[in-house]
């Protein structure tokens, strides 16, 4: 059985011009691409593969103003995105984000869904790269919470809706706002982003729900995070 892994950051309540939106979101894909060469390029999405890869996206400031500009990726006073790459139906790789809402209820994020099959799999679900990556979403997007993790262990874990910062998986980011991360056990590794905040990486070879191991020192971890008050709702981004 495949397991499926994922990416995400998450803010609430951060309102931010389509400007500010667009100058994140090339950061961001700039600093993907650095990850894996399989990030490099981009296409907007179509009804079918053969039209969608005629859409080739260069995710650059300038670009994703015009994609903000149109009335489909408008959301209340926020933006949004979805682009994606990959050869084949089968082996393909998309982000989605949301951002520059002042929204109360729905967070702003950023979600990377990895390849999961072929030969570019292998190489980016790893820790090395699924780390790089979600610094690269705390270094331009600036979230309060991030995850990379397995989304079978994510189900078996969360009862009821998994509200961003409540819970824990394979690597977490925890921006200062959350407060700091206690010691934690052996193989935890902890990392800093600049001034931002932490990283969090449980294990250094890949995390599935199918390691009994993995899955109790996920527990072991959840007790301790939650002891120092850090698996919380997302709060309203504070001003200034």
């Amino acid at each position: 059985m495949i397991e499926n892994h994922y990416a995400a950051s998450f803010w609430l309540a951060r309102s931010e011009s389509a400007e500010a939106c667009a100058r994140r979101a090339e950061r961001f894909f700039h600093l993907l691409g650095r990850c894996d060469p399989a990030w490099t390029r981009w296409y907007e999405t179509a009804d079918s593969l053969e039209e969608a890869r005629k859409l080739q996206f260069t995710a650059d400031a300038s670009h994703f103003q015009k994609l903000f500009a149109q009335d489909e990726h408008q959301i209340g006073d926020g933006f949004s995105f979805h682009l994606w790459t990959g050869e084949n139906l089968q082996e393909t790789s998309g982000v989605d984000g949301a951002c520059g809402s002042s929204s109360l209820r729905l967070p702003s994020s950023c979600v990377l869904e990895p390849y999961t099959r072929g030969p570019h799999a292998g190489r980016v679900l790893t820790a090395p790269v699924m780390t790089a990556v979600l610094r690269a979403m705390a270094l331009a997007w600036e979230p309060e919470w991030g995850i990379a993790t397995s989304a079978a262990h994510r189900q078996m874990a969360v009862k009821g809706f998994p509200h961003p910062g409540t819970f824990v998986g394979w690597i977490m980011y925890f921006s200062r706002m959350r407060g700091t991360v206690p010691p934690l056990p052996a193989p935890v590794c902890i990392e800093p982003v600049e001034d931002k905040g932490t990283l969090v990486i449980l294990t250094p070879e890949r995390f599935t729900v199918s390691n009994p191991e993995h899955v109790a020192l996920a527990a072991r971890v959840h007790e301790l995070l939650d002891r120092a008050r850090l698996l919380r709702p997302l709060q309203p981004w504070p001003a200034g």
